[in-house]
């Protein structure tokens, strides 16, 4: 199977940005407010399907393939927070749209947080799901990782270890999960996957290259973090294995002036697809709010 066969929930456009890239795009909703939602490591937009669902009936919701990933063009991309950023705010002016409110699950969070730092007066507010970011890494805790996670372990992993990688996401995997491992099981016979994996590793790379902890208290957009107790992947447990996720989850709220936590309680890494309607709840009374607040 080719990444353009992958079924999609939504209707996908597609547009050109600089470089050559084609970013694939959902387009849904009509509101006050646009979200635009960004994927976590090695994940897509589908990912968002529960949540664009919902939110669609109150705001515009954009979830898009970075560039890499899903439906959106390949290529030997130089990978980078810089280059995500630049990524996300290419496509807001394409779309000409003023402030956005970014929405990014593990990855995708690391991406906002830095978008939102880069071009504070383009981006309206934040909302983190399960965050990256908040977990720091020392330089041999990073080289570590990079060791750990490499292009040939991704291209080389078996059946087994790959649905091991998405359940380990969820507290308990929800059965309308199953597309997410069916999908990594068909893409390896595409002619493009030894591309994505390279650019799964540049995008962990690019990650611990350019950590953002420290600048959290520059953040002046109001921010809504959510976080799930049972997360097993934040923190990184090999080596944080004194760590919680409540804690990594405070040392990132209580840097962030105009931030809010919510924990929830029975629940994964994955919170958006398996806590939906708590997430949809929690985003809507959050933005809801600030709308208030405005006016």
């Amino acid at each position: 199977m080719e990444f353009s066969d992958l079924s999609y929930p939504y209707s996908v456009k597609k547009i050109s940005l600089s470089n050559n890239i084609t970013l694939a795009f959902a387009d849904e909703g009509i509101g006050g407010e646009t979200i635009l939602f960004i994927h976590g490591l090695a994940s897509y937009m589908p990912a968002w399907k529960k949540n664009v669902y919902k939110l669609k009936n109150n705001f515009r919701c954009l979830a898009i393939d970075l560039p890499g990933y899903g439906k959106s063009s390949k290529g030997d991309y130089p990978v980078s927070m810089d280059f995500y950023s630049d990524i996300i705010i290419n496509f807001i002016d394409k779309l000409n749209l003023k402030e956005v409110v970014l929405a990014g699950h593990s990855m995708g969070g690391h991406i906002s947080i830095f978008t939102a730092l880069k071009y504070p007066e383009r981006i309206s507010s934040l909302i983190h799901a399960s965050p990256a970011g908040f977990e720091t890494f020392t330089e041999s805790e990073a080289k570590f990782l990079k060791e750990t996670m490499t292009t040939e372990v991704l291209i080389n992993n078996p059946v087994e270890q790959l649905k091991k990688n998405v359940q380990v996401n969820f507290y308990r995997m929800p059965a309308d999960a199953e597309f997410m491992i069916e999908d990594r099981i068909a893409i390896r016979d595409s002619i493009d996957f030894i591309s994505y994996c390279r650019t799964v590793t540049k995008s962990l790379h690019a990650m611990l290259d350019q950590p953002v902890f420290d600048d959290l208290s520059k953040i002046r957009q109001p921010v809504l973090i959510l976080y799930g107790e049972n997360d097993l992947l934040i923190p990184f447990r090999e080596i944080h294995k004194e760590l919680t996720t409540l804690k990594v989850a405070m040392s990132g709220k209580e840097k962030i002036p105009n931030s809010e936590l919510v924990m929830f309680p029975e629940c994964g890494h994955f919170l958006p697809f398996e806590k939906p309607d708590e997430f949809n709840n929690e985003v809507e009374k959050f933005l809801f709010k600030k709308r208030e607040y405005l006016f």
